[in-house]
């Protein structure tokens, strides 16, 4: 037991005298070094991997054509999508960018993906309603309300005063022929005074 005794006091002295010697505390502050240089590496990479502090101002690209939105967002290494074109708008170039997500001025990371909503070639084209027999007050607000436009109003002598002929273009078109939305359509009315007959001879 007093051997057992005397070898553990020699294991704690010869333990106590290591911790203080020179070699032991070099291993330290090795060790605690390389704790802060791994740990600076390792904050270092990610930051660079989730661009922590960099911040890239979305541009305007309203107006732009595909390829120049590709230039200008690759230039700040941003990409692009595009959504389902909007209705047409004839204040924007055919095909160009009537609206964007983000917003230009907005701050997003590198790589973000920009929204952009381009105007269609044209209007759509819409079906011709049947106003043939109704009063020109009922025509023209049903016709407005579709989106075209009225053009000249010509009177034809008639019983009536309802519609008798729709015209684009100065043809005569029928009921379900398929126009452009603003499309001019002339309507040939009847005067309501009907036919003089000319009985002397």
């Amino acid at each position: 037991m007093h051997v057992f005794m005397n070898e553990v006091v020699k294991f704690f002295k010869d333990l106590f005298k290591f911790v203080y010697s020179k070699i032991f505390l070099i291993q330290v502050v090795i060790a605690i070094a390389m704790l802060v240089i791994l740990s600076y590496v390792s904050l270092q990479w990610l930051e660079s991997t989730t661009n922590h502090h960099q911040r890239i101002v979305v541009p305007s690209l309203s107006k732009k054509t595909l390829d120049e939105i590709q230039k200008i967002l690759e230039e700040r290494d941003l990409r692009y999508e595009v959504q389902d074109s909007a209705n047409f708008n004839p204040d924007y170039p055919r095909y160009s960018v009537v609206e964007q997500n983000p917003l230009a001025g907005s701050e997003v990371k590198e790589n973000r993906k920009i929204y952009v909503t381009l105007n269609p070639s044209g209007y759509r084209k819409i079906e011709v309603p049947n106003v043939v027999l109704q009063t020109r007050r009922q025509a023209e607000p049903r016709l407005i309300a579709l989106g075209f436009k009225i053009g000249t109003v010509s009177y034809k002598p008639n019983m009536s005063d309802q519609v008798l002929e729709v015209r684009h273009n100065g043809k005569k078109i029928e009921p379900g022929t398929m126009l452009m939305k603003t499309s001019t359509i002339d309507l040939v009315v009847g005067d309501g005074k009907g036919v003089r007959l000319n009985l002397s001879n």
